[in-house]
């Protein structure tokens, strides 16, 4: 009996084992760092900021590539892996701190453009200071000369009152007016009148045209003109009497000017006696007209 041929197993050994040799040799170490470099071709800031120290890495990489694909020892691979390892931890440091240093210096361009905002913000604030100083310098020196043109005019006005109250008294006084509690009083006697009568005499025409300029030369001023008898004759006799000589003194007062809105006349006729209408002089006092000029409102205070 004839030995079975061994020789077709040990051609398909032979052939396993051939195929087995065409694999590339590869160690953990290796894997690790094609890993890792991966994963530097992956980050933005490695290829931005570590480009040529990420080629540098490649190329080491390459090298220990070449070696497991030679079959090179396990320690000749591992050690290009190292190598090509260190250079891509290399590449992640240099992209780190380049990373870190265009941080620094945008900080650092953010810090002046912060400074020079609040410098520029300080600046337009001092010049907004200034310029306020100068409207308000302005403004003072305005208001001063203004405050003095008032104090000028104030003075001014105080002077030309004075003077009018000086020329009014002087012109009252010649008219033998009496300064009472309702105001300047002129009082015209019974010597102005006819007997029982209310037309002004001559003597009567010249001092109603002494009172005419004056209320012409003080046109704030108005009068009120009083009628009055003594007690001879009936009460609606000197009533009626006392208020035509009353009406007659604003009559003349109009003829020469005065208007009519500025002479106001009431007639009181036997009321309010000075005298006690005994005698012919207190009757003769009795019966009269009292002009009553305003103050400088034209107001005159009731009887």
């Amino acid at each position: 009996m004839e030995k079975p041929n061994a020789k077709p197993g040990l051609l398909i050994i032979a052939a396993l084992l051939a195929a087995c040799s065409t694999v590339p040799m590869t160690t953990s170490l290796l894997d690790q760092t094609r890993r890792d470099y991966s994963a530097a071709q992956n980050n933005p800031a490695v290829v931005r900021h570590a480009a040529l120290e990420l080629k540098l890495a490649g190329d080491a990489l390459e090298l220990a590539n070449v070696a497991a694909k030679r079959d090179d020892s396990i320690v000749q691979i591992d050690r290009l892996a190292y190598v090509a390892k260190q250079k891509v931890a290399l590449a992640h440091e240099v992209a780190k701190q380049k990373s870190a240093e265009i941080s620094v210096a945008g900080a650092a361009q953010e810090r002046d453009r912060m400074r020079l905002a609040q410098r520029t913000n300080e600046a337009d604030q001092a010049k907004s200071a200034a310029d306020q100083a100068r409207m308000d310098t302005r403004l003072a020196q305005s208001d001063t000369a203004d405050a003095q043109r008032a104090a000028q005019d104030a003075q001014r006005s105080t002077a030309d009152a004075q003077a009018r109250a000086a020329m009014l008294e002087s012109q009252m006084a010649a008219l033998s007016a009496k300064q009472t509690e309702r105001g300047l009083v002129i009082t015209l006697g019974a010597v102005l009148f006819a007997t029982d009568q209310a037309s002004l005499n001559s003597t009567g025409q010249q001092t109603i045209q002494k009172l005419a300029e004056v209320l012409q030369q003080n046109p704030q001023r108005t009068v009120l003109i009083e009628g009055f008898t003594d007690n001879t004759g009936t009460t609606l006799h000197n009533q009626a009497l006392s208020e035509r000589r009353a009406n007659a003194v604003r009559t003349a007062l109009q003829e020469r000017g005065v208007m009519a809105n500025r002479v106001a006349v009431r007639g009181y006729g036997e009321s309010f006696p000075v005298g006690d209408n005994e005698t012919a002089s207190n009757r003769q006092t009795n019966r009269r007209v009292e002009i009553v000029l305003s103050d400088e409102t034209g107001h005159v205070n009731p009887r």
